[in-house]
C-alpha cells in the first residue's frame, strides 16, 4: 500500500471512464456501475464526499438502533486508507476533490477527520437538502465547460449541513452517547486514581480510544454534551485535583506537578496561575 492514489489513478482503479479534469471528479453510482464489490486497503490523496443511497443491513458504518434511515453519508480526507467489501454495487454519489482546492474549506471541520464508523445517517427531510446539492453539483460537473469554482461551493455547502446535522445526530443518539460522557468521567477518575499509571498528562485520544471512536468526533460529542472541549474537561479535571492537593497535603509545587503527569513543574505553574489566577503557591496561601 505505498502507493498514495490521486482522482486520475482512482476513476483508474474504479473503472470510471468520465474523468474530465485532474483535480475534481463526480461520480452518480448505480446498479450499472463497474466499480468493484471489494478492495483491499488504498491511501488515497484527495478528498471524497459520498452520499450512499438506499443501504441494508450488511452496511455496518456505525448505524445504530437510533438511526431509523435508509441513507448516510461518509467522507474522507488525504492521506487516509479506504477499503470495502460489498454485497451490491453501491448507489448514490461521489465527490473527490484535490486539496489544492478544497483544503481552505475542509480544514474548518473537525468532521473530515471522524471514522467510517461514525458516518453521518441523515433523515428523509436531510437526504433531500443534501440529495438536492449532490444533483446541482452533478448537473454542472456534466457541462461541457464546467466551473470548478461552482462544484468545489456546492461541496462546501454540503460540508455546511454536514455540521448542523451532526449536531442533530449527536441529540438523536443522547441516551447513547450520555454514557460516552459518563464513561469519560470514570476514565478520568481510573487515570488519576492508580498511581502505576500517572506518567504522563492523559491525552483526548487516550479517552475516545477508551470509547472506541476518534479523537475529533469523541471531541465533538464531548462538547455538544457539556459545552467544553474534551481538552478543556481534562484540564479542569486536572487542575481540582491540584487545588485539593494544594491545600489538603504538604507535597510540594513540584511534587503535585509531576503527581498529575507533568513533565516540567513550571509548565504546571504557567497553566494553573493562567486558569486560576494566581500560583500554585500563593494559592496554597490565601
Amino acid at each position: 500500500m505505498n502507493q498514495k492514489y490521486n482522482i486520475p489513478d482512482f476513476a483508474e482503479y474504479l473503472n470510471i471512464e468520465t474523468l474530465k479534469d485532474e483535480d475534481i471528479l463526480m461520480v452518480l453510482y448505480d446498479d450499472k456501475s463497474k466499480v468493484p464489490l471489494k478492495s483491499e486497503p488504498i491511501k488515497i490523496g484527495f478528498y471524497l464526499l459520498a452520499l450512499k443511497l438506499d443501504f441494508d443491513d450488511s452496511d455496518i458504518y456505525g448505524r445504530t438502533d437510533f438511526d431509523k434511515t435508509d441513507s448516510f453519508l461518509y467522507f474522507d480526507a488525504p492521506n487516509n486508507t479506504l477499503e470495502w467489501d460489498l454485497e451490491k454495487p453501491m448507489t448514490g454519489y461521489n465527490i473527490l476533490i484535490s486539496s489544492n482546492f478544497f483544503d481552505k474549506y475542509a480544514k474548518r471541520y473537525s468532521f473530515m477527520h471522524y471514522n467510517n464508523h461514525e458516518a453521518l445517517f441523515v433523515r428523509d427531510e436531510e437526504k433531500e437538502i443534501l440529495l438536492d446539492l449532490f444533483e446541482k453539483a452533478y448537473s454542472e460537473y456534466n457541462n461541457t465547460e464546467f466551473s470548478k469554482d461552482i462544484v468545489t461551493s456546492y461541496a462546501n455547502l454540503i460540508l455546511t449541513y454536514i455540521e448542523k446535522f451532526y449536531k442533530r445526530q449527536f441529540d438523536t443518539r443522547s441516551s447513547l452517547y450520555n454514557k460516552v460522557v459518563a464513561d469519560f468521567q470514570k476514565n478520568l477518575d481510573a487515570y488519576f486514581n492508580d498511581a502505576t499509571q500517572i506518567k504522563k498528562l492523559p491525552t483526548v485520544s487516550y479517552f475516545a480510544n477508551k470509547s472506541n471512536l476518534s479523537s475529533n468526533y469523541f471531541g465533538d460529542l464531548i462538547k455538544h454534551f457539556t459545552g467544553k472541549s474534551a481538552q478543556n474537561y481534562i484540564q479542569d479535571y486536572i487542575l481540582q485535583i491540584a487545588k485539593s492537593k494544594l491545600k489538603q497535603t504538604t507535597l510540594s509545587v513540584s511534587e503535585i506537578a509531576y503527581s498529575l503527569g507533568f513533565d516540567y513543574p513550571t509548565y504546571f505553574t504557567r497553566l494553573f496561575k493562567k486558569e486560576v489566577g494566581v500560583t500554585p503557591t500563593i494559592f496554597r496561601k490565601q
